[in-house]
């Protein structure tokens, strides 16, 4: 790695020129263990364009020279849909109240460089500027440790965000569906995480 990376955070229309950057980024990385993904370009399009057409959304995106290596989202809980909603409901804390980060994707080279904390900085402090979130939240798909497809050496992420001040909320899980490298349409449980927003300094 040579270039420089920079990270830069992007809303609404300033999004659409990225989409294909960003669709193929998250097809590789998502296609690793632990996601399994397999994607296709028309739908990753769709969703990011979601993500262009919500006022308050945000994507962040890591660059090393002019090539898109990363990118992170994030947008209101309500903006997102009603299943992504129904744990917290059932859990008693108002949607309106979250703030959701979607996915952060970023390619191996890369990491260790500090760019995951970077999108973390990022989306907080636009969800912080925004002046209505009390919580901030992702979730993440549950494997099980002895699943014989986890590469040999693979470290999760739990311990990077226990040390951003996330606590993983057993309960809080949803269901989704995608197409599964080698299984076809497989439905995952995916668990929640959240960490307290603090107010503008």
């Amino acid at each position: 790695m040579h270039a420089t990376l920079t990270t830069r955070s992007l809303r609404g229309r300033q999004l659409l020129p990225h989409l294909d950057d960003i669709a193929r980024l998250r097809i590789q990385v998502f296609k690793d263990w632990p996601y399994l993904y397999q994607g296709s370009l028309d739908y990753e399009r769709d969703y990011l364009a979601a993500y262009a057409n919500t006022p308050n959304a945000v994507c962040v995106i890591a660059r090393a020279g002019d090539a898109v290596v990363g990118a992170s989202t994030g947008l209101p809980l309500l903006d997102d849909g009603p299943a992504f909603r129904k744990p917290f409901e059932l859990a008693g804390i108002d949607p309106a109240q979250v703030f959701y980060f979607g996915e952060s994707v970023l390619l191996p080279d890369y990491r260790g460089h500090g760019i995951g904390h970077a999108f973390f900085d990022a989306r907080e402090a636009h969800a912080r500027a925004l002046g209505r979130f009390a919580l901030t939240a992702f979730c993440s798909v549950d494997r099980t440790s002895d699943d014989p497809r986890m590469p040999a050496g693979h470290r999760d992420n739990a311990v990077f965000w226990h040390k951003r001040g996330y606590l993983r909320q057993p309960g809080m899980t949803m269901q989704l569906n995608w197409d599964e490298v080698g299984h076809g349409n497989v439905v995952h449980p995916l668990t929640f995480w959240t960490r307290r927003l603090e107010p503008v300094a």
